[in-house]
């Protein structure tokens, strides 16, 4: 999603004829940038300026169910079964839990989103505006080419040519992150032998790697040691947890967030491997609005 709407854009958004849109930028009235000849408008801004626009009574809002969305991660599922939280979980990707987060059918949201100045801030204020979600880092992890047992001339994403390969769903972010290095190789997924199941989450990957039914995937480092693979290290991303602060001090998060800050995490943590916990607990965005 890209961060910046185009004056087509915002009309369809606003439901008003491109005119109008240019009359609001010229007056003033609305956020807008000017580059290169062209009107951007922010839309982290624009969905700000709408939320300062509303008037009328305040509804309670539904309460929000207890499920944590998005990524899947070895150590923060572990984690949510060993604090005893009681907080259930659907993982389908960053992207479908970022979705869910902003329709309210999730409470919180595991991240990794790849951007252009870090990770998963941006596409919170591209999808939520200031909303009041809270953005807790939870650790720096691995990712990178792991391999099969026994395969052999696989060190970068340009070996992958012609090479079985086990993909991710497209809302994974690690997934668009793939194609995007695959991209920069010169290479497609028409390039690849791809097996004709995605893995829905990373154990799946790692799974069907050891079973050999594929020789390569894109996945956590972490995995490596526990499925018997080779990983050739690529990438360092940050892992966030994105709760709505509601939620966030509710005594189920409460106790999810109390155990992450425990001897046990960080002894799970290294006995997995590629989980760097410097900044745990770091707030790298908190929504505003109320």
């Amino acid at each position: 999603m890209s961060e910046y709407l185009t004056t087509k854009e915002l009309a369809d958004l606003l439901r008003i004829g491109e005119r109008k849109a240019y009359d609001l930028a010229s007056s003033g009235e609305i956020p807008c940038v000017r580059a290169m000849g062209k009107l951007l408008f922010p839309r982290a801004e624009i969905i700000a300026w709408l939320n300062a626009s509303r008037s009328g009574p305040q509804v309670a809002e539904p309460p929000l169910p207890p499920i944590v969305a998005g990524s899947h991660d070895p150590l923060l599922d572990w984690a949510l079964r060993e604090s005893g939280s009681g907080l259930a979980t659907y993982y389908d990707g960053s992207f479908d839990g970022l979705t869910r987060l902003a329709d309210r059918s999730a409470q919180a949201a595991v991240l990794h989103i790849h951007e252009s100045e870090g990770f998963n801030t941006h596409s919170i204020r591209g999808k939520m505006g200031e909303a009041p979600v809270i953005l807790f880092e939870i650790a720096q992890r691995q990712r990178g080419l792991l391999l099969s047992p026994g395969t052999e001339g696989i060190s970068s994403f340009s070996d992958l040519k012609g090479r079985r390969v086990v993909l991710r769903q497209s809302s994974a972010a690690s997934q668009r992150l793939f194609e995007t290095q695959l991209s920069a190789h010169d290479l497609a997924l028409d390039d690849l032998i791809t097996l004709p199941v995605c893995a829905r989450t990373e154990e799946e990957l790692a799974i069907a790697l050891r079973e050999n039914k594929a020789e390569a995937g894109f996945g956590l480092a972490a995995l490596a040691g526990l499925y018997s693979l080779e990983v050739v290290p690529t990438h360092s991303e940050r892992l966030d947890l994105a709760i709505w602060r509601r939620a966030y001090f509710d005594p189920p998060m409460q106790n999810l967030l109390a155990f992450l800050q425990s001897e046990r995490f960080a002894a799970r943590a290294s006995e997995l491997g590629g989980y760097d916990l410097s900044h745990l607990g770091r707030i790298h965005h908190n929504g505003a609005s109320g």
